[in-house]
């Protein structure tokens, strides 16, 4: 986990990854959206392969990275009780709250009416 957060700390290594979440490009074709150099490019592609975020592939003459996002889990695994519940979670937490009001005010009026008799 800890060498996929130190990947993705770098903003161009984080450019690199949304591009390709979309599609296979060539090491040229990413460098070619960046103002650096492209072995500062290599560089960057050379750490997300070694932490497996990336992967590269041999097509023909041509080398594609490609995402490998299921190196993600991990870090998301982390994260995820840090997250303010969704939308739908917090429907779910009022309809618990509303049943557990429901039982405890159908156990006072029971308790009541026992009391009345």
């Amino acid at each position: 986990m800890d060498e996929v957060a130190k990947a993705i700390a770098d903003p161009v290594r984080r450019q690199i990854l949304e591009m390709l979440r979309n599609a296979r490009l060539s090491a040229g074709e990413i460098a070619e959206r960046f103002a650096i150099s492209r072995p500062a490019v290599s560089r960057h592609l050379r750490v997300l392969r070694e932490c497996g975020l990336v992967r590269d592939e041999l097509v023909g003459r041509r080398r594609l990275y490609v995402l490998d996002a299921g190196r993600f889990t991990e870090l998301v695994e982390w994260l995820v009780p840090f997250l303010p519940p969704a939308g739908w979670e917090r429907h779910l937490d009022a309809l618990e709250t509303e049943v557990y009001r429901t039982r405890r005010d159908r156990r006072a009026a029971g308790s009541r009416e026992e009391r009345s008799a």
